[in-house]
């Protein structure tokens, strides 16, 4: 199926691009396949609405490298072009409906252990709950940390790699450029997904002190309690030494 099988050869339009997108994701349904779409967005406004997805695609077009290649990828997103996208572990996998369905494969770098024990260290103490990190409820101090282009948690060009089965030889097609920006999409329903692509793990950001001084306060007083060993136990399925 190509652009070629509209009768006027003209440039699809975007009724007819968001048409064949849907009928790429019905064939591959029924070849057996389970496809992940992102969605086709709104014509204006940003792709991306949570605190996370917004700073990958600021991320992103930051970058000079990306430049040129970037509106052409936020045109396919909103589009409904990116038929199937999946994350996992340093990977994203992507089919994207073009002139013909395109396959490709996005690798990203694990975070630097030691850029990761220097944001650990600055976090400590500083964010209240998962609740707070995974929503982006952040300080000033914390969201300046973790979105700094050098040392926070998103990667860099270099730090990303990406081949798609595409006839275009540009170091960055349309095809990953949209599936880019689709990544920042899945950040809006799963933020934890960013730490899975850096390969470190979310939770570390939060300290057992402050997980069980987040569970002793109440509402009414807020004032500090402490947990006996059985109920940190039970908790956190730990035991502690007396």
């Amino acid at each position: 199926m190509s652009w070629d099988e509209f009768s006027d050869h003209k440039p699809p339009s975007v009724a007819q691009l968001r048409q064949q997108a849907e009928r790429r994701i019905e064939l591959l349904k029924a070849g057996g396949h389970n496809p992940e779409p992102i969605p086709a967005g709104s014509r204006n406004g940003a792709i991306a609405k949570s605190f996370w997805g917004k700073a990958w695609c600021k991320h992103l077009e930051a970058f000079s490298d990306y430049e040129y290649r970037l509106p052409r990828g936020r045109s396919y997103v909103r589009n409904g072009a990116v038929v199937d996208l999946k994350i996992e572990p340093q990977t994203v996998t992507a089919m994207v409906n073009g002139s013909e369905l395109y396959e490709l494969t996005v690798h990203i770098d694990a975070l630097d252990p030691e850029k990761w024990a220097a944001i650990k260290a600055r976090c400590q103490g500083k964010i209240g709950s998962l609740v707070e990190l995974l929503k982006g409820k952040l300080s000033d101090e914390i969201m300046s940390l973790v979105m700094d282009s050098e040392e926070g948690l998103f990667p860099k060009p270099q730090e990303i790699h990406f081949n798609c089965n595409c006839p275009d030889w540009a170091d960055m097609c349309k095809h990953v450029a949209a599936s880019l920006y689709g990544v920042g999409v899945r950040l809006d329903e799963s933020p934890e997904l960013l730490f899975k692509l850096r390969g470190v793990d979310h939770t570390e950001l939060i300290t057992l002190d402050s997980a069980v001084s987040d569970l002793t306060k109440t509402k009414s007083s807020r004032r500090r309690r402490t947990l006996d060993t059985d109920a940190v136990n039970d908790v956190f399925g730990i035991e502690l030494e007396d």
